[in-house]
């Protein structure tokens, strides 16, 4: 076996690539091992004699199936999780996702009218104190209350 490691060496010059990524065709060695200067590499280059290979990646196919799995809202338990509860959801967005629906669904009511301003500024007061745990639960306090009457749902 011919010693190549100077046409090798010379081919990650000119190929701007490491030496282990020189790939020699095995057909023309005796061709490679008689070009001496980087003139005569440069022919193998362009003859396809020499080349380089492809970088070696990391491959994403994990990845994208546990970011699939997280879209799913799995991978979600105690084990997964850092940072404290109210890191991961503060308090004011949980908050906020109670109370903007509440107070929405009072304006709506109030614009048709189904209540008065007296009774919309009673229970906007209450929804402001934390009453009411979700519009559903403020729904069934005005048709408990008799103010408003129950829709049916099917």
């Amino acid at each position: 076996m011919t010693d190549l490691r100077n046409q090798r060496r010379m081919a990650a010059q000119l190929l701007k690539c490491g030496a282990n990524r020189v790939w020699m065709d095995q057909d023309r060695i005796d061709e490679i091992a008689k070009a001496v200067t980087k003139d005569d590499i440069r022919v193998l280059i362009r003859g396809k004699a020499i080349v380089s290979k492809q970088i070696k990646g990391i491959s994403k196919g994990r990845k994208r199936y546990i970011s699939q799995q997280k879209k799913k809202g799995r991978r979600k338990g105690y084990g997964s999780r850092k940072g404290a509860k109210y890191a991961r959801l503060p308090r004011k967005q949980r908050w906020i996702r109670t109370i903007r629906p509440i107070r929405t669904y009072l304006k709506t009511l109030k614009g048709e009218k189904k209540i008065d301003s007296h009774t919309y500024r009673k229970y906007y007061l209450r929804s402001k104190g934390g009453e009411f745990k979700s519009k559903r639960h403020l729904e069934t306090h005005l048709v408990s209350d008799g103010i408003i009457k129950g829709e049916n749902k099917q």
